[in-house]
């Protein structure tokens, strides 16, 4: 009876795990991601155990370093969609082309997305050619003639809420509009995200010197270096994918039958960057997609090697002599005592 209940309370845990991870960690050996880009649950033991073990070496060199990184929900949006239009005129395909893009402009502006909001982009007006034979007595012509116009424009709409979208995807939707391009973010004071960051820098920068002054380093006493870097990360560059299935048909196997292997669908999800290697993380709560501004600083400290003391130069002595030649010619020297 106790092995019975042991093992339904060790499925029911599984099955729990299994849906608090996601598909992203529980993937089968088949899909397209590779372990070593499943996040941080694949390396916690062994890289813990294996510092653990580590022997620590002395350095003279101190390095203090401070890593930041700010996660910035973006101020507007700009959603880039591209349509085409066909039409037997030039005329006509314009006017097509326009009914749709104010179809879409009139519904967007009920819901709060102005006509100045939205801006189009021509990209190209060219005539549209088909290949028509002609037959003669002993042979025939592959002739192009004009069969109409094609008419290519990309549709700018800026929003600044992350719930208009989905509104703007129905409307372009209805009207026939189905390529998004891309979707663009925009900060409108980035510069005060870098002060702020270069803010919360210098506090950690003084905590980790005290740090150091408690353990009885003077810096004072050390050659600073320095070296610093800022970057900028866009959500559409932290998109992943993989491919969760399983394609084992043991009915398959048993009936000894060939197996149709099925499309499979590939998902993508955001995965932005980790933010266990930051010192200091501003907004660590993400929600949504965000702009991930970070800057890094880092100092070496080498000791100053002693000044050597001056040597004291010996003033050198001028004595005058002075020779005096004997009556018996011998030459005698004497020193000449001067006064000052």
């Amino acid at each position: 009876m106790k092995h019975s209940i042991y093992l339904v309370l060790l499925l029911c845990f599984s099955f729990s795990s299994a849906q608090i991870k996601g598909n992203a960690t529980t993937i089968s050996r088949q899909n397209v991601i590779h372990a070593e880009s499943l996040g941080n649950a694949n390396t916690y033991g062994n890289n813990l155990n294996t510092f653990r073990q580590r022997n620590l070496m002395p350095n003279p060199v101190i390095t203090i370093d401070v890593k930041a990184l700010n996660n910035i929900v973006a101020d507007s949006y700009t959603a880039v969609f591209n349509l085409v239009q066909i039409g037997e005129t030039a005329e006509a395909t314009n006017k097509l082309m326009n009914e749709r893009v104010n179809s879409v402009k009139n519904s967007l502006a009920t819901q709060g997305i102005v006509s100045n909001d939205i801006i189009i982009d021509v990209i190209s007006f060219v005539p549209v050619y088909e290949t028509v034979v002609e037959k003669k007595l002993f042979s025939k012509t592959y002739t192009e003639v004009p069969k109409g116009f094609e008419l290519q424009q990309n549709l700018h709409i800026k929003f600044k809420k992350v719930n208009q979208f989905e509104k703007i995807l129905a409307t372009c939707a209805k009207n026939e509009i189905y390529n998004l391009v891309k979707v663009d973010y925009f900060i409108n004071n980035i510069e005060a995200v870098y002060t702020k960051l270069r803010v919360e820098i210098l506090k950690t920068l003084k905590e980790k010197k005290q740090f150091y002054n408690d353990l009885g380093f003077d810096l004072t006493n050390y050659k600073p270096t320095m070296a610093d870097i800022k970057y900028c990360h866009f959500p559409k560059e932290f998109y992943k994918n993989y491919q969760a299935f399983n394609s084992i048909s043991l009915e398959a196997l048993k009936q000894n039958k060939g197996v149709i292997k099925a499309k499979k669908q590939t998902s993508y999800y955001y995965d932005p960057l980790s933010f266990k290697a930051y010192d200091i993380v501003i907004n660590s709560s993400i929600v949504e997609p965000v702009i991930q501004i970070g800057m890094e600083i880092k100092l070496q400290y080498r000791e100053k090697p002693e000044t050597p003391k001056p040597i004291e130069k010996v003033k050198e002595v001028i004595r005058n002599k002075y020779f005096v030649l004997s009556k018996d010619g011998e030459l005698i020297a004497k020193e000449l005592k001067l006064e000052n």
